[in-house]
């Protein structure tokens, strides 16, 4: 199986947590052309472990270097990625806390830097539905509009399983690192 892996980087913002999301350049051929997702991407041969392929590719995709100053203070469940290009895909999310202010330099792959609020994620009624249409069939998928940007697929199930972590409804949270 390929694999690949994401960096979802929290930081605390006037006072504010919240959580680092990019918007995917438009690129025709991406399945997730122009959506909004985490940095990262997949595994290099030269990879040592999944969690170093979220490093380099927040570096690459960002300008972020997140060494040992932002260590890693958990990770989140595998996903697989199904869709006609990446069958078999295996994405691993890994969080981060960043307390250093930072400038972004995005790369081509990366139309904007945004960072959402967890409060907003966390409240219920910000929740809505959106309809997914492919090869003729519709589906009514759950989603986020976070300042007209729709947060929606495998970026939503990682957020609502961090948003499980923050709230203390996951176990997982035990072993986690504080932030």
């Amino acid at each position: 199986m390929k694999r690949a892996a994401v960096a979802l980087i929290l930081q605390l913002r006037d006072g504010e947590l919240g959580v680092l999301m990019i918007r995917r350049a438009e690129k025709e051929g991406d399945p997730w052309s122009g959506q909004m997702a985490f940095p990262g991407g997949r595994r290099e041969p030269d990879d040592e472990n999944d969690l170093e392929t979220a490093r380099r590719e927040t570096d690459e995709e960002i300008g972020l270097h997140l060494g040992t100053q932002e260590p890693c203070i958990g990770a989140l469940s595998e996903l697989n990625a199904i869709n006609s290009r990446f069958r078999g895909l295996v994405i691993s999310p890994y969080v981060f806390h960043l307390e250093r202010s930072v400038n972004f330099h995005p790369n081509h792959e990366v139309a904007e830097v945004v960072w959402v609020p967890l409060e907003f994620l966390l409240d219920t009624d910000n929740r809505e539905e959106m309809v997914w249409e492919r090869n003729g069939m519709r589906l009514r998928m759950p989603c986020y509009f976070y300042e007209e940007r729709r947060i929606w697929g495998l970026s939503l199930r990682m957020l609502d399983e961090l948003m499980d972590v923050v709230a203390g409804k996951s176990p997982e949270r035990r072993r986690w690192r504080r932030f």
